[in-house]
């Protein structure tokens, strides 16, 4: 009959033993200890592995920081910056980025008669610090 009642409360004293109770710690490996997982202990890079959304990542700034170290968004200035090219007139780089108010502005003055929306979707394609409504750097 064993020493150790699986009903009995842990003593204090003694570090816990892990696994079943009787049960050897280690058992079943080499050596008798267990395979760390790689990385074990360390915190994961900023911004998650591999710099995607997910496990790790900072949930201030999903998508990772630029150089500066302001948070990135998920929208791309890119995108935003050929809508307001294309479609300008109804302020659409606008909505795409979330300035409602501006898109409106945009939408009423039909983009400025086509100058402010060629302008203003050039300064997307060009300048590295737009944001989005939130304030999150659009990325390239």
């Amino acid at each position: 009959m064993s020493d150790q009642n699986p009903y009995q409360q842990p003593n204090p004293q003694q570090p816990p033993q892990g696994g079943y109770p009787g049960q050897q710690p280690g058992y079943g490996y080499p050596g008798g200890q267990q395979p760390q997982q790689p990385g074990y202990g360390y915190p994961p890079p900023a911004g998650g592995y591999g710099g995607a959304p997910g496990y790790g990542a900072d949930p201030n700034a999903p998508y990772g920081y630029d150089h500066y170290g302001r948070p990135y968004s998920h929208k791309s200035k890119i995108v935003a910056g050929v809508l307001q090219l294309l479609l300008g007139g109804v302020g659409a780089g606008r909505w795409y980025t979330g300035h409602a108010g501006m898109a409106v502005a945009q939408l009423l003055t039909c983009g400025g008669l086509g100058i402010w929306a060629l302008i203003d979707g050039i300064l997307f394609l060009v300048k590295d610090d737009r944001t989005d409504a939130d304030g999150r750097v659009l990325k390239s």
